[in-house]
C-alpha cells in the first residue's frame, strides 16, 4: 500500500492540530500509522509555546511529532532549510510504513514542500551588503528599489517586511528569478499520493477565536515567556523576534506600549495574517475544504486507493 503524504492546511486558529491528531488516530485504527510533521514556521523554536499555541508533549496522544523545537530563537528559519528538513522526514515516515501528515499555515513553508519548489541560491556577502543599507535607510527605499524592478513580487511583500525585500533583491541581483512567494502556475506534486484538506471556519467565527486566543496568550503568559526567550538572545533573532505577539510581548517589557496597545496590536496583525493565510490556501487546485468539526474518520476511510 503507497504511503500517503497528507496536509492539513488553513488559517491560524481554524483547529487544524486537532484535525491532524484526529486524522492520525482514524489511519491507525485502518492499519495505517501515520505520523505529524510541523509546517509552522514558529513552531520551530525552541521555547516559543504560547505565542505560537504549540501542542505540549503530553497533548499529542502518543503520535509521533516531527521538527518542533529544533532551532534556537537566534537562527534564521530559512524555507529552503525547512523543505530539505521536512522532505527528510517524510521520506523516513514513508519508509517506516506510515502516512505523514503535514500540519500548519505557513504557506510558503508547505508548498515548499508540497510541490516542485527549487529555491534560488543565497550570496552570503551580497546579502550583507542588502542588511546594512537596510539598517541605514530602513525598508522603504529598498522596497522602492523591488518595486521598479519586479513590481509583481513588491506587490505580494509588505512594504515593513525588510527581511523579505532584502532576500527578494539578493535573488534579482544574482540574475535570477524572484519565486514571488507565490505559486508556480502549475504546480507539480512532489510526492504523487498527495492529500491536502484545507480546514475552513466562517470568518466571523474565525475574528473571534483568533481576538480570544491572542487574550488568552496574554493571560497564559506570553510577556514572562518572551522575557524568558530575550535572555537566550530572542532580540538577536532574524526570523523569532518579529513573531506575533513576542514583538508585542518587548515591547511591553520595554515600556513602548501597555499591555491593551500589544494585545490590540496583536490581534489586528493576526486577523491580517489569516486573511492572508486563506488566500494563500485557495490557490491551491486541489485542495479539500472541510469544516473543523469534520469527522476524521470520513477522510481516512477515502485516503487510499490500494
Amino acid at each position: 500500500m503507497t504511503s500517503v503524504l497528507w496536509a492539513v492546511v488553513g488559517a491560524t486558529g481554524t483547529g487544524k492540530t486537532a484535525l491532524s491528531l484526529d486524522l492520525a488516530e482514524a489511519l491507525a485504527a485502518r492499519g495505517r500509522p501515520a505520523e505529524i510533521v510541523n509546517a509552522d514556521a514558529m513552531q520551530l523554536y525552541r521555547g516559543m509555546d504560547i505565542g505560537t499555541a504549540k501542542l505540549p508533549v503530553a497533548a499529542r496522544r502518543g503520535i509521533p511529532h516531527h521538527l518542533l523545537d529544533v532551532l534556537d530563537v537566534t537562527d534564521e528559519a530559512a524555507v529552503a532549510w525547512y523543505q530539505d528538513a521536512a522532505r527528510h522526514e517524510i521520506r523516513e515516515i514513508h519508509d517506516r510504513g506510515a502516512d505523514a501528515i503535514l500540519v500548519g499555515g505557513s504557506g510558503l513553508y508547505v508548498s515548499g514542500v508540497l510541490f516542485d519548489f527549487r529555491f534560488p541560491p543565497r550570496d552570503p556577502q551580497l546579502r550583507a551588503r542588502l542588511e546594512a543599507e537596510l539598517d541605514r535607510t530602513g525598508p522603504g527605499a529598498l522596497h522602492a528599489r523591488l518595486r521598479e524592478r519586479d513590481p509583481a513580487t513588491a506587490e505580494r511583500i509588505d512594504p515593513r517586511n525588510g527581511r523579505r525585500i532584502v532576500r527578494a533583491l539578493e535573488v534579482l541581483e544574482q540574475g535570477e528569478r524572484t519565486h514571488g512567494a507565490a505559486l508556480p502556475d502549475r504546480p507539480r506534486l512532489w510526492h504523487a499520493a498527495t492529500r491536502v484538506i484545507g480546514v475552513d471556519v466562517p470568518r466571523e467565527e474565525l475574528v473571534r477565536r483568533l481576538d480570544e486566543r491572542t487574550e488568552a496568550m496574554w493571560r497564559d503568559g506570553i510577556v514572562e515567556e518572551a522575557a524568558r526567550l530575550r535572555d537566550r538572545g530572542l532580540d538577536r533573532g532574524v526570523t523569532a523576534r518579529r513573531a506575533i505577539g513576542y514583538a508585542q510581548a518587548l515591547a511591553q517589557l520595554d515600556g513602548a506600549m501597555s499591555q491593551a496597545e500589544a494585545i490590540a496590536q496583536a490581534q489586528a496583525l493576526t486577523r491580517r495574517y489569516a486573511r492572508r493565510q486563506v488566500s494563500w490556501f485557495r490557490r491551491y487546485e486541489d485542495v479539500e475544504w472541510v469544516a473543523a468539526a469534520t469527522d476524521a474518520a470520513f477522510l481516512a476511510d477515502s485516503g487510499h486507493d490500494d
